[in-house]
């Protein structure tokens, strides 16, 4: 993990309101610290080296975070979330080495008007909030082009872009996506889970592909520039959805079915289908997502498995990561909102050990700090690393933000 970034002048969420007047403060969660750093690496001095060099010096982008902090006390979780007012966490972000991330929000908990989630006018509310808290400080900038990413690491900003992991609020507006775009959203997944009127999610027992609305989501996505995201979509649809867009398709956060046999995990069929078409899947680290058999207790070396499974399986350069960590206890998060998150059907007929959090990859401050360490021990190039922890997110972006 980095000194704090000097472009970071302490801004808090909501410096600008007044708490206990203009918003309820719960209490959040440490950004830094929370739980006791990760001791698996042992690098060398030489490593150590080598990795703070890269974090400082790389293009380095998350493909799916969530960089709101949450409450210390769980307990208040529905309460804070009910107010529509998410905090992003700047003093962990200073700390990152994040040149860019896709912050994902918290649609499918967005539960402002409704405990389902998902719905248009809650989107709009959360993503309208955020953007005037970033609009009162000037080191997390919204990124919108290419050029905002190339602006924020030539000024040692973070380039905050906006995504959801699902369309379900468009429900059969198709218009909605220029809105949302409109926004400054600039990357959509199609189904969580769930189905909706795009296609089917990972949960259903059938799975009935991309429908015909679908399709004219998915041709709508293109012509705008919004990268499409298949992490939560069920399999068939996944490939349809491939094969129906005209630019290179994310898997913004998953693993390899192969390594760990669950619907959160995707097949190998759609990880080659998805590379082929010039694509890139993320490897995940939310807890008890990417376990491995020889690490069964979910860790960074976990995660490291289905990033060398799939590297293995597509080449290096369809392989990057989209960790999917936030500040606070996301096992609490999970257990709360286990059924919105159809967290049942997506870990179903498998066992694992639970455990408390990601040891090593367990907020959006240390990832990719510990990743590089990762990398470097074990002996990938600068070049390589290069690649995979932002230069394969980039080339697929040129093809896909027009």
């Amino acid at each position: 993990m980095l000194e704090p970034s000097e472009r970071y002048t302490g801004y808090t969420a909501y410096d600008y309101l007044e708490a206990g007047v203009d918003y309820r403060d719960f209490g959040w969660a440490k950004q830094i610290g929370r739980v006791p750093a990760y001791a698996g690496l042992d690098l060398s001095s030489a490593q150590a080296e080598r990795t703070a060099r890269l974090l400082e010096q790389e293009t380095v982008i998350s493909l799916h975070e969530h960089v709101q902090v949450f409450p210390e006390n769980m307990d208040y979780l529905r309460d804070h979330i009910r107010q529509g007012r998410e905090p992003t966490g700047y003093e962990g972000l200073s700390r990152s080495g994040l040149t860019a991330v896709f912050d994902n929000g918290m649609d499918g908990t967005c539960c402002i008007s409704s405990d389902a989630g998902w719905k248009y006018q809650d989107v709009l509310f959360d993503l309208g909030v955020r953007m005037a808290d970033l609009a009162h400080q000037d080191y997390v900038i919204k990124g919108e082009t290419l050029k905002d990413i190339q602006h924020a690491k030539e000024t040692g900003r973070i380039a905050h872009i906006f995504a959801l992991e699902a369309s379900t609020m468009i429900e059969n507006e198709v218009d909605r996506l220029d809105v949302l775009y409109g926004f400054g959203v600039r990357q959509m997944g199609i189904a969580y889970s769930e189905a909706n009127t795009l296609g089917s999610g990972l949960k259903e027992r059938g799975d009935g592909g991309l429908t015909y609305f679908g399709e004219r989501a998915v041709a709508r996505m293109n012509k705008l520039g919004i990268a499409i995201d298949i992490s939560h979509s069920g399999d068939r649809t996944c490939v349809d959805v491939i094969r129906a867009s005209t630019k290179p398709v994310f898997i913004t956060h998953a693993g390899a079915r192969g390594l760990w046999p669950t619907n959160r995990m995707k097949t190998d069929e759609t990880i080659i289908e998805c590379a082929r078409r010039g694509g890139v899947i993320g490897i995940e680290a939310a807890p008890h997502t990417t376990l491995s058999p020889s690490h069964p207790l979910h860790s960074l070396e976990s995660v490291m498995d289905h990033f060398q499974y799939c590297v293995d399986l597509v080449g290096l350069e369809h392989v990057s990561f989209g960790p999917d960590t936030l500040f606070g206890d996301h096992v609490g998060l999970h257990d709360a909102f286990a059924a919105n998150l159809s967290l049942g059907q997506a870990h179903a007929n498998v066992d694992y050990e639970k455990v408390p959090y990601v040891d090593g990859v367990e907020n959006p401050a240390e990832a990719f700090g510990n990743i590089i360490g990762w990398l470097v021990k074990h002996d990938y190039s600068d070049d390589e690393i290069r690649a995979v922890v932002g230069g394969n997110t980039l080339r697929v972006l040129e093809e896909v933000w027009v």
